[in-house]
């Protein structure tokens, strides 16, 4: 017998006030019921029930394990509804934080396709220049990129960011285009100062080595599409979303620069606490964005773009 069926039978013979009751209900003979109530006394150690010819009633520890049944059993009843109805359609407040520009630019338009769809879900977008940090009060679902630390948070891939760097042929016909990352120290930077990364250290990796650069410039700002314009006014070389430079390394207005270097991955997750991996607001919400990013995103050509 599961904890949960022992919950109910004892339930049942409290509300019925009678074994004989409880037999006929349960379709089982009144001995069988007898020797199921003592086999969940003698589990538990203690008498629950006081029983004599005419009456049961409570024992002090009968009264507690019932209080204590008929809560559990509730929440057990109110999780199967929560869940059985939990792929129906979502519903409720959803509270999503995200970077700034990457939320202006992306998450503000995924939300809206979303709204059109489920309509009953109602979200607060709150865009900031730092990530939150779970747990808190005010957000959900935070949009982070690269690796979580914290193994307490649930990370949900929703899709691939690979930085490039690049910049316009007027600035390569200027400066030169550098033949390896130490160059790019002689080089204007354009340089976005967001999150917690280390502010002008720009990291390549070829094989297994990795180069840390200092660079520097005489710009650099919070915003990646005031970063991009400067790029794409000859002002130096940037490091920028693989998706935000496709067009334009595409048309030619910038030149994608040390092709053979990549840099640390900076993968797009939505993250979240466990307590809501039930959610079906949530989980209806972080699918839609992979299934946005997956159409929406652009890239330089159609083979580079992998899950």
């Amino acid at each position: 017998m599961n904890i949960s069926s022992e919950l109910a039978f004892f339930c049942s013979i409290v509300k019925m006030g009678s074994l004989m009751a409880v037999a006929r209900e349960l379709n089982l003979t009144p001995p069988s019921v007898s020797r199921r109530l003592a086999q969940l006394e003698e589990r538990l150690g203690v008498r629950l029930l006081n029983r004599t010819t005419r009456r049961l009633s409570l024992t002090a520890e009968g009264e507690v394990y019932f209080n204590h049944a008929q809560r559990i059993l509730g929440e057990i009843e109110e999780l199967e509804r929560v869940i059985s109805s939990s792929r129906e359609a979502p519903r409720g407040q959803l509270r999503v934080n995200a970077p700034l520009g990457f939320g202006r630019s992306y998450i503000g338009p995924a939300i809206s396709h979303f709204n059109r769809k489920y309509p009953d879900v109602v979200i607060q977008l709150h865009l900031t220049d730092r990530p939150v940090a779970l747990p808190d009060d005010a957000t959900d679902i935070s949009i982070r990129f690269g690796d979580i630390p914290d193994s307490r948070l649930i990370a949900k891939k929703i899709a691939v960011n690979r930085r490039l760097l690049c910049a316009s042929p007027a600035y390569l016909r200027t400066a030169g285009c550098p033949a390896n990352p130490q160059e790019l120290s002689r080089h204007q930077c354009i340089v976005l100062r967001q999150n917690e990364s280390a502010y002008g250290n720009w990291r390549l990796i070829r094989g297994k080595q990795t180069e840390t650069v200092k660079v520097q410039g005489k710009l650099s700002t919070n915003d990646g599409e005031v970063a991009l314009n400067w790029a794409l006014d000859g002002h130096g070389i940037l490091m920028r979303a693989e998706w935000d430079v496709a067009k334009y390394l595409r048309s030619g207005r910038l030149e994608q620069i040390l092709p053979d270097y990549e840099t640390p991955s900076a993968d797009v997750y939505a993250v979240y606490m466990e307590r809501l991996n039930l959610s079906a607001r949530v989980a209806y919400f972080v699918d839609y964005l992979r299934e946005y990013f997956s159409q929406h995103v652009d890239r330089p050509t159609e083979n580079s773009f992998n899950w």
